[in-house]
Formats: structure tokens, sequence, C-alpha cells
């Protein structure tokens, strides 16, 4: 009985909207934090960054028409410094990424920002290991051997660029059995082209919650609207371990991205963000300080079907765009699908392999497939469209200018529209 309720929860939550849509999220910092079943079966957790070879080069970010660097600064909004990033807005900005794991409130937050340029030089790139974010009896199931680790174009407790900003804050929430580092490609983006950027692992709704309610662990409660507040309030007024951000975010200028349920959660948001960009979701409604709405879809979504974004979009408030993207999946806009072990096992393949308790309801959200569009290119969608809506908001620029050339740039978005 415990199990057919749980799971009747579980599936309750992908589907539903306000606090939880479906979704998923990629793990943080190197140790701890577990990979999503729902959605994926990866994860991410707090901990000890478990790093790899040492590097000691920034990504080249210098491109087409920009003079990205250090040398030359741009304005942004009210007063802001900022380094020249590509106009490209697909590609990483100059700012090697920090990033920390916090505690704000009960929850359990990674950070990841512009760190001071060359404070990465000898130093190890993050590694996440996404077991934290299974239950704690399940945890050693799985060998350092079978683990799919999740590597990151970060490093930790780096200095932040403290000579430019005030920087903007995006806010992302996890899925259905997400965990707070699934969709780690895009916070790192992100935050290499100026943003602060924060995600939690959310109670009720994390990896490890839900798995452990199937497997005999007594159900945690969620409340996300109390949890963004939380996050919302701490960028207002940060102290203890987000102390180091104090006087260098802005905190009038925040966006808001979730996947899945995380994009359902935020759907009410717009009193505090100026940008709501849900994934795999809905549509949004309006607010005292939404500006700007991207709402984002896979075609092929087989947990949340795409016409749900057509809807979303033709409800929300304008100015807003849609961008769907031709034979992708649910998990399109996360790490889930790309994250395998070395022996090319996927999540789900690992955790039944295993025998983690909770895999068997892991297949239900777990919408990956070879013959989808490749990740890589829809990373590559994804962070081009919410870089251009990020930037022209939250920093005063031009880079809308670049949906004029999304469909011919990405033949795999098979659906634009926008109401401006």
């Amino acid at each position: 009985m415990r199990r057919l309720l749980a799971l009747t929860l579980f599936m309750a939550a992908c589907n539903g909207s306000g606090g939880a849509t479906t979704g998923t999220e990629a793990s943080t910092t190197t140790t701890g934090e577990t990979a999503a079943t729902a959605d994926t079966a990866a994860t991410a957790s707090t901990g000890a960054p478990t790093t790899t070879a040492p590097t000691t080069t920034a990504p080249d970010t210098s491109t087409g028409d920009d003079t990205t660097g250090t040398g030359a600064e741009v304005p942004g909004c009210a007063g802001g410094s900022f380094l020249p990033v590509p106009k490209d807005t697909s590609l990483p900005g100059p700012w090697p990424v920090g990033a920390r794991t916090v505690a704000i409130a009960d929850l359990t937050v990674e950070v990841w920002y512009p760190a001071e340029p060359g404070s990465e030089a000898g130093q190890e790139k993050i590694r996440y290991d996404i077991r934290t974010g299974l239950p704690d009896a399940e945890q050693g199931k799985v060998s350092d051997a079978d683990n799919p680790w999740q590597d990151c174009e970060c490093w930790q407790g780096l200095p932040l660029d403290a000579d430019h900003g005030p920087y903007p804050a995006v806010i992302f929430i996890h899925g259905t059995a997400g965990f707070r580092s699934q969709s780690l490609e895009h916070m790192v983006h992100w935050a290499s082209r100026g943003f602060i950027v924060l995600a939690a692992d959310h109670p009720g709704l994390w990896l490890k919650d839900l798995l452990g309610s199937l497997c005999g662990v007594p159900m945690v409660p969620q409340n996300l609207a109390d949890d963004i507040g939380q996050m919302v309030a701490a960028l207002a007024a940060p102290a203890g371990d987000l102390a180091f951000i104090a006087g260098h975010v802005d905190a009038a200028r925040i966006a808001m991205s979730g996947h899945s349920a995380g994009g359902g959660a935020i759907a009410g948001a717009g009193d505090s963000a100026r940008v709501l960009i849900p994934m795999a979701a809905g549509g949004v409604e309006a607010g005292a300080a939404l500006e700007s709405t991207l709402i984002l879809g896979a075609l092929s979504d087989q947990v949340v079907e795409y016409s749900g974004q057509q809807s979303g979009f033709a409800s929300s408030p304008a100015p807003k765009r849609l961008v769907g993207i031709d034979g992708a999946g649910h998990l399109a806009f996360s790490s889930l699908c790309s994250l395998k072990n070395t022996q090319g096992q996927d999540f789900l393949q690992i955790a039944q392999a295993n025998d983690v308790c909770g895999a068997q309801f892991a297949s239900f959200l777990f919408d990956c497939s070879p013959d989808y569009t490749p990740d890589a290119t829809s990373w590559e969608i994804t962070q081009y469209a919410s870089s251009a809506v990020l930037e022209s908001v939250l920093r005063c620029t031009d880079a809308a200018d670049n949906f004029a050339e999304l469909q011919a740039k990405f033949p795999e978005v098979a659906e634009f529209q926008e109401a401006l």
C-alpha cells in the first residue's frame, strides 16, 4: 500500500502544475549528490569535490565579433560593469566558473559564479558524485567503478571576480526525482557569461526523498514556494555561507528557470523574477516584476507532451517566446541521458544492475533514446536562447537580436514563436 501511494504521488508530481510538474536535475560538487531517476537516475549532493586532473587554462571564448577577455569592459544595467562576452550566446563566456555548496535555511544549495580570471590555474576541476542523491541505504550498492561521475567545467571555491558586477542571479529548480546539478551544463554556461546561479536539492522533490518514499522511508513534505522564497531572501541579504557574494549580486535582477516540475514551480514567481524560463513544463502567470518569458519544449517528450508548452505559451503574458526542439525528449534540458559510466551504462541501467530500491519506477521518467536529437545539440539551443533572454533583460544588452537567427543556426528548432 505504501508503494502504491508513493507511486501515485510520484506520477502526480510529474504531471501536476504550480508546485510540481515533471523534471529532474543534475547534481553539484564532487562528493555527494545524486542523479535523478524521474527524468533519469543520476543525482548530485553536497560534499567535498572529488576533482579530476589539474588544468591551467580557461576555455577559449573569444570568437566572432567579440573581444572576449579581461582587457576590456562593457556596461550593464544601472552602472554594472562586465567583461565582454561572445555575441553568439551558445558560446561560454570569459569567466572561469567557481562553485560552492552552501546552506540556505534548510536547503542544500549549489552556487556557480563568475570567478576571478586566472584563479583556476593549477586547480583541479570539480567532479560530482551523484550517488549521494540515493537513499542512504542504497548508496553503497554502486561502486566507484560503476558510478557515472559528473565532471564539471568549474572549480571549487575560487575567488569571485570582485572587479566586475554586480552580477544578476538565476535560480534553477529541478524536477521530480531530480537534484541540483541535473542541468549542470546550463548552470556553468550562465555563470561563465556573468550570472550567479543557485540550484537546491528540494525536499520532497529530490531524488533521494522520492526513492526513499518508495523504499520504506517516511515521505518528506515539499514546499517549493517556500524554497524559492528562501533563496530570493538570501540573495537580498547574503549571509553565512553566501556572504561571499554580498555586494556583488544584483538582487533586483533575478531570473528563474525550472525543468518539468521545477518549471511548474516558477510559474507564479513573476513578482520576484524579471525572467522566467520553464523547460518541459507549461506557461507562467503575470507578475509585477516579470519582463520576459522563454518557454522551452521538446517535440518528442514522452513525459510532458509538447502541446503543454504550446498552450502554456498561448496563456502566458507577453513579452514571451516559445522554442520547440525537434526529435528531443523530456530530459533534453538536463545532463541525465548523457551521464554514463566507463562501461557505457546510463543511470537507469546502473541502478537496475545494482538492485537499487525504487529503480523499477525510474523508467516512467527516463525519457532517453539514441534516436533523439543529440544532447549536445539540445544544450546548445537551450544555452543560445536562454542566454539571449537573460542578457537582454538582466544585463541590458542587445542579445535578444540573436533570436532572428535561431532557426537558421539550428535546423533542429522545429517551432519558434514570439509575442513582444
